[in-house]
């Protein structure tokens, strides 16, 4: 299984493609295609068949995936894009920010 540093529920900056700038909230992480889903960026439109869930059917905008080389994570304290460091405590591994030194949550 591929080791990624951004998880599920970090805030993400992303730094390439058409939103570039946009900030969002990981919703999920897809290791096998080495992309995040994050919400509000890389919105695509759907066309969807009626069902349960959409009676009426239609186009539907919703979240596609986004390479996760081109997001870094927001630094918890500064709140600008910082890269992650690991280091560990005791038996403990955290995740920090490069940028403070401080530890991510």
């Amino acid at each position: 299984m591929k080791k990624f540093r951004i998880k599920k529920g970090d805030t993400v900056y992303v730094n390439a493609g058409n939103d570039k700038g946009k900030t969002g909230k990981v919703l999920e992480v897809i290791t096998s295609k080495d992309r995040a889903i994050v919400e509000g960026v890389n919105m695509v439109s759907k066309h969807t068949k009626p069902s349960p869930k959409h009676p009426q059917g239609g186009i539907v905008k919703q979240e596609a995936g986004i390479h996760v080389s081109n997001l870094q994570l927001i630094d918890p304290s500064k709140g600008g894009p910082t890269r992650v460091g690991y280091k560990f405590e005791g038996d403990r591994k955290i995740r920090y920010a490069k940028k403070s030194g401080e530890e991510i949550k």
